[in-house]
């Protein structure tokens, strides 16, 4: 098999969150660190547009958004578990919310100015005012919540959380599930990158011990990875991508073969084009040509994702 790359950077939490899944399955991978804001030419020319972190690759498979890495890395690697045979529905609905609901309501926790300020501190006030021009931009036509509803959603959510440990070791039972990866990175964010503003985990002690256990899974075995080694890992592999599900569900009378446009929904709606070889009832693929990366497959998720043709069906 080809080596697992992650495109990422230290401070991202859904970075976090597949470092941990990497951590839970003690896979090896390879780190290309990439820059936190735009503009990213080595993540475009491997996705065509789409920017959001992390991105996972796979030779010239290249797998955006997070829920869809974790189910690569469940067919990577089956045991442990993300998605218990009990609780498989349970496990992703609440990781979806988690990977929202709660992620927005605790960065708009985390971000309020005393939280922005530890973030940025000793890096040049410029570094702050380009971050939070690039995630404006990102959020563009969003509804975020102001800090002190933030505040107010994030401690409930908190103590549901707590709730859901009481008696157990995680949150839907004895062993861990993609929902306690999804609970945890923006939890992470607030303990660890600022930490300032941690003192709003004190109320729920239940948390605090499932934070050290989800973090006692580590990372992985990793080997740090340039992002011109990635490309060429990219063009290298052309024409032995994996194998494509050869099912298609048809949602929107779009023929396979089609040029179309692929964006995320609501966050970082940057389009990635290309013709469109796959759509399954899980996940669409684009086929792409870049000059440095050569052929690319991009699989994108159908949830959270909106799918356009380029010319009138």
């Amino acid at each position: 098999m080809a080596d697992i790359i992650l495109h990422h950077y230290p401070t991202s939490p859904f970075a976090e969150k597949i470092r941990c899944v990497l951590g839970f399955k003690q896979l090896a991978w390879k780190s290309v660190i990439i820059p936190a804001i735009m503009p990213k030419p080595d993540v475009v020319a491997l996705t065509g547009g789409y920017r959001k972190t992390p991105i996972l690759q796979i030779g010239s498979d290249v797998y955006c958004d997070t829920a869809l890495i974790c189910d690569v890395l469940e067919h990577l690697q089956p045991t442990p578990t993300l998605y218990p045979v009990t609780d498989k529905g349970m496990a992703r609905v609440l990781a979806q919310w988690a990977d929202t609901t709660l992620f927005w309501a605790a960065m708009g926790y985390n971000l309020q100015p005393k939280g922005a300020a530890s973030l940025f501190e000793g890096a040049p006030p410029e570094a702050a005012k380009a971050f939070g021009a690039d995630r404006a931009a990102m959020s563009a036509g969003m509804n975020r919540l102001r800090p002190g509803d933030a505040t107010a959603a994030y401690k409930s959510y908190l103590r549901r959380i707590n709730d859901m440990l009481d008696g157990q070791d995680f949150v839907l039972g004895s062993a861990p599930c993609v929902a306690d990866f999804a609970c945890y990175h923006p939890l992470w964010f607030t303990a660890k990158r600022v930490p300032v503003m941690a003192g709003i985990l004190d109320a729920t002690p239940a948390v605090a011990a499932w934070m050290e256990r989800m973090a006692s899974f580590g990372h992985g075995s990793m080997d740090k990875y340039s992002a011109t080694e990635a490309i060429a890992a990219c063009a290298a592999s052309t024409g032995a991508t994996a194998p494509l599900d050869t099912i298609f569900q048809d949602e929107h009378g779009i023929p396979l073969g089609s040029r179309v446009t692929i964006a995320a929904d609501v966050f970082g709606q940057e389009a990635t084009e290309g013709e469109l070889v796959a759509a399954t009832r899980t996940r669409y693929t684009l086929r792409r040509t870049d000059e440095r990366a050569g052929t690319v497959h991009v699989h994108f998720p159908r949830i959270g994702y909106v799918l356009r043709a380029l010319q009138p069906i």
